[in-house]
């Protein structure tokens, strides 16, 4: 059963673009502690990787330049570690004001715990045009309000599909195509230091994909998982071949994506929408190569869904600590307003990162900025893709996801075979999670 997206097809509902540059970090060190001269409200707001993450000071800058009476500080946390430390400081009463939740599934966690503010007043406020809201939801109140929502290419390198002798991709790809073409592109690199294609180590990678195009929410919380058995054999046929690193040399030697695609070590990747920026960035630095390239739609299960492609992709929204003064709130609901404006989000497309809000004229900030390709195949990747989350907003994922973790790894470096690995994942979920 396939599964669709609440957002539906937007303007950019492919979404692209994050880390495009770099930025002040902000602070990064505890910011504001309150009671700024003339009666100024103090804010700090939780972030990650901000000197090269700008999201986070463009967005405090644009709504402090309307809004001087307030200010907001930017304190840094690791971004690998980012919600264990988070959940520490709320637990401790340290905790920012406002601060992200950095993966939609943690929702949840935050909600239940008690430790983000109902901020379903803002939401009633906010246009159409913004797309994952209702991911912050439940049993009616919404909880955080989105300012960005990614969603997964297909990333390839022109130059290396022509020296291999392949059609780039049309943008009709099925993922039998894809192993296709990962096949031919092998055997026209032979040679060559450069592999077909390359698959991060992340289980999302797999499950996300068989999650968004193959599965449904029910299926994957009752542990259903039979549908990921596929994914997981055509992962494992492109390794076996060569025509992919293996995921023991992935993990090990702590590959990076972008390393593997930007110094042409591969000619194609799938990766989420954040890269195409971080690449147009790293070109212009010289840590990338300077070569032709651009990005498709991502494979689809069969040509049924090729006119509205179906990918992975997750809103990132920013809610209030539960733990706020009184006499903060309103200063950090009006923030939440701002961030999920058509302002903020023209703030935002300019510096490269797909927002939440799409309308035509966020588009085409997006659209003019220099490097970014712009041929059929490419927007029809930003206008037709359908994101949806790579896994189900609910407090039974992230036990299943851990789960699921653990056999990604045992099927990847080939203890098991994809049928008995995901065998035992289901067996364990009932065991220890489904009771």
């Amino acid at each position: 059963m396939r599964r669709t997206t609440k957002a539906g097809v937007a303007v950019l509902a492919g979404a692209m673009l994050v880390l495009a540059g770099c930025s002040d970090d902000g602070g990064g060190s505890g910011g504001s502690n309150g009671g700024g001269e003339g009666g100024s409200t103090d804010l700090v707001l939780a972030g990650w990787s901000l000197s090269t993450t700008p999201e986070f000071q463009v967005l405090v800058d644009g709504f402090t330049e309307q809004n001087p009476e307030v200010s907001i500080s930017v304190l840094e946390y690791d971004a690998a570690n980012y919600d264990t430390q988070l959940t520490a400081d709320l637990a401790a009463g340290s905790a920012p004001d406002l601060y992200p939740l950095k993966t939609v599934t943690t929702l949840p966690t935050y909600q239940e715990g008690g430790q983000l503010v109902d901020v379903s007043d803002v939401a009633s406020e906010l246009s159409g045009d913004i797309l994952g809201v209702d991911a912050y939801a439940v049993d009616g109140a919404t909880y955080a309000i989105p300012y960005r929502q990614d969603a997964w290419f297909l990333y390839y390198n022109v130059d290396l599909f022509e020296q291999a002798g392949v059609e780039i991709p049309d943008g009709t790809w099925t993922w039998d195509d894809y192993v296709a073409a990962s096949m031919a592109l092998q055997e026209g690199l032979a040679g060559t230091e450069a592999k077909a294609t390359y698959q991060h180590g992340w289980t999302s990678l797999v499950t996300g994909f068989a999650n968004a195009q193959a599965g449904s929410d029910e299926e994957f919380l009752a542990a259903d998982w039979e549908y990921m058995v596929p994914f997981y054999e055509r992962a494992m046929e492109l390794q076996e071949a060569g025509a992919q690193e293996s995921y023991g040399t992935v993990t090990t030697n702590s590959l990076t994506y972008q390393g593997q695609f930007g110094t042409q070590k591969v000619a194609m990747m799938p990766m989420g929408s954040w890269y195409v920026a971080t690449l147009l960035a790293q070109q212009e630095s010289g840590d990338a190569d300077t070569f032709g390239w651009s990005f498709a739609p991502m494979p689809q299960l069969d040509d049924s869904t090729l006119d509205a492609p179906i990918t992975q992709g997750n809103p990132t929204a920013i809610g209030i600590n539960a733990a706020i003064d009184e006499d903060k709130l309103d200063a950090a609901k009006e923030f939440l307003a701002y961030i999920g404006s058509e302002e903020a989000a023209s703030e935002l497309a300019a510096i490269g990162i797909m927002p939440a809000y799409t309308t035509e004229a966020v588009a085409e900030v997006m659209f003019g900025l220099e490097g970014v390709p712009t041929d059929d195949v490419a927007r029809t990747a930003f206008s037709s893709q359908q994101p949806v989350p790579e896994a189900p907003v609910n407090s039974g994922t992230p036990p299943l996801q851990t789960i699921l973790d653990d056999a990604h790894s045992e099927i990847m470096t080939g203890n098991i075979s994809p049928a008995e690995g995901i065998a035992a994942a289901i067996a364990r979920a009932q065991d220890e999670v489904l009771g």
